[in-house]
């Protein structure tokens, strides 16, 4: 029997990192995080963590307030903050979530996202009752391609438009990866 997503706030364990709830004692790592812009530039500006002034707030809100719509986990390598990993966007009438992710620029480019990934992709669509993982880039976001394309994402739609809350809409490709063994094809609504 397969667990409904977001009955739980699960502890995923990889080779290098774990993925876990945050506690008030990574208040301070996540008040850096929310300040460092150069994170924020290929992601939309309504993040959870984005929501309120208080690192500490946001974190008393992530596993009541946040819970009902998200999944949000701190991606940790030897007990160090290093970013978030998040499931959003559930529909279960669809069997339909979402993946993001973030870390600091420290972490960027060891491999650390596509884990944190794998390890999302293998809890939510094994273990829940979600069959469609997708995702959302920004065009220029090749890292984040690369980090998808490693997890099994196949890209189905190229250069979107789509309410990041910028401006004006940002131009995204959508990605989806689908449970092993279900065939039923997934239509993006656009």
């Amino acid at each position: 029997m397969t667990k409904k997503l977001l009955s739980e706030i699960p502890v995923l364990k990889g080779d290098r990192i774990t993925l876990k709830a945050l506690t008030a004692d990574d208040a301070g790592a996540l008040r850096e995080f929310t300040q460092n812009e150069d994170i924020y530039r290929m992601l939309p500006t309504f993040l959870f963590e984005k929501k309120y002034d208080s690192a500490e707030y946001v974190i008393s809100r992530l596993y009541d307030e946040c819970i009902k719509q998200s999944l949000i986990l701190g991606v940790f390598l030897g007990g160090s903050f290093c970013g978030l990993a998040e499931i959003y966007g559930y529909r279960a009438v669809l069997s339909k979530a979402s993946a993001g992710y973030r870390l600091l620029p420290q972490y960027w480019g060891q491999g650390i996202a596509t884990e944190a990934l794998g390890l999302m992709v293998k809890y939510v669509l094994e273990e829940t009752d979600v069959n469609y993982l997708t995702a959302s880039t920004m065009l220029e976001n090749r890292a984040s391609a690369k980090v998808l394309k490693k997890n099994g994402f196949k890209q189905v739609a190229h250069a979107l438009p789509e309410n990041w809350g910028f401006k004006f809409p940002v131009l995204t490709d959508k990605w989806l990866r689908t449970a092993e063994g279900h065939r039923r094809p997934y239509r993006f609504q656009t």
